[in-house]
């Protein structure tokens, strides 16, 4: 949601629009709808913005009973075709909706876009006062140091990536062929080359397995960024035992009763905050999480290699011969603390 938000403010610059702050609909990841000020400051977003766009809290009366027109822009990829098919639709109907571009190349924008999209991204999303001060709370709470990690081995993650996992227990299996709908696993040659594609999400005791290939202690103290839908935890817990999440640490009233994506807040909150961020996955989360740290100078950020895993198992290797192997293959990026989403940042707001 954030990446999508940061988006629209760009493409509002480049067409010289108002932008109108945004009803999430959460209800695909979340079952809820919460909007956009039980998660942002909005009257702090809109005194930041003040000179990049104009953002208003609602449409104007003459405006609000219409439907907007609606514009595709999954497939756009630059100014252009946001000036030349865009624009044209913005100025025959006043009230356009659009939808995410998965593929935007932002690095195309001219510089007064880049600049409202990277103020949007780095100096004016913060959230509201009171998630910000129980995201507080909950960092204050975690023993420290600590490192986040964030692990994506959820029914629906699993479901989606078509990959099949042996080993797992019945209440795994039952999860994740309750989420898989009509995306049925890959089978045979077609499945093997999708895992050496790296396609298939780490499960918790393949991420033990390789933090101990990276020689991370096993009394770490590890942060859980993840929802509660988690399967096969105990693949984890049962080497790193320090492994502390957001629901054993705040037990309050107002934390049970938070909607999803407020709960995803504290561990983005949480993340950008710790000693050290490992991702198993390179979702949204993860590349919005490590170019924030790059921002901040907190360049202890690493991204598990999925595809090494996959690859080097496949070749039969087990044991120390495979925990050197992923060693060698972790090796750089974890010496240097990067997350490869890093090169693709090209906002510097501090210069």
């Amino acid at each position: 949601m954030r990446r999508d938000f940061c988006d629209g403010v760009g493409i509002a610059r480049l067409l010289n629009a108002t932008l109108v702050l945004p009803k999430f609909e959460a209800a695909a990841y979340w079952n809820e709808s919460s909007g956009f000020a039980d998660v942002f400051d909005v009257d702090y977003f809109i005194q930041q913005m003040d000179g990049f766009i104009k953002v208003v809290k609602e449409l104007p009366p003459e405006v609000a009973l219409k439907e907007p027109f609606r514009v595709d822009c999954s497939k756009r990829k630059g100014q252009f075709d946001y000036i030349e098919s865009v624009l044209p639709s913005l100025l025959k109907y006043q009230y356009i909706s659009i939808t995410p571009a998965m593929s935007q190349r932002r690095d195309r924008y001219p510089l007064d876009a880049k600049a409202a999209l990277c103020q949007a991204c780095y100096g004016a999303l913060r959230l509201t006062r009171t998630l910000e001060q129980k995201a507080a709370e909950l960092l204050e709470a975690i023993p420290k140091p600590f490192l986040s990690l964030h692990l994506r081995f959820e029914p629906d993650m699993v479901a989606y990536s078509q990959c099949e996992y042996p080993g797992l227990s019945p209440a795994s299996k039952e999860a994740i062929e309750a989420a898989r709908g009509d995306r049925k696993p890959w089978t045979g040659e077609a499945a093997r080359i999708w895992r050496k594609r790296g396609k298939c999400p780490l499960t918790p005791n393949e991420t033990a397995f390789i933090f101990q290939a990276l020689s991370i202690p096993t009394n770490t103290n590890i942060y859980l960024a993840a929802g509660d839908g988690l399967m096969e935890i105990e693949g984890l817990k049962s080497i790193y035992t320090n492994v502390v999440t957001k629901s054993a640490l705040l037990s309050g009233e107002d934390f049970l009763n938070m909607h999803g994506n407020t709960k995803a807040a504290l561990d983005y909150y949480v993340s950008i905050n710790s000693d050290s961020y490992v991702a198993t996955f390179f979702g949204n989360m993860d590349k919005m999480v490590a170019a924030m740290r790059a921002y901040k100078g907190l360049h202890n950020t690493l991204f598990l290699s999925r595809r090494a895993y996959a690859e080097l198992t496949s070749k039969g290797l087990d044991g120390k011969e495979l925990m050197q192997a992923l060693w060698l293959a972790h090796k750089e990026d974890f010496a240097m603390g990067r997350g490869s989403a890093l090169p693709d940042c090209f906002c510097d707001l501090k210069s």
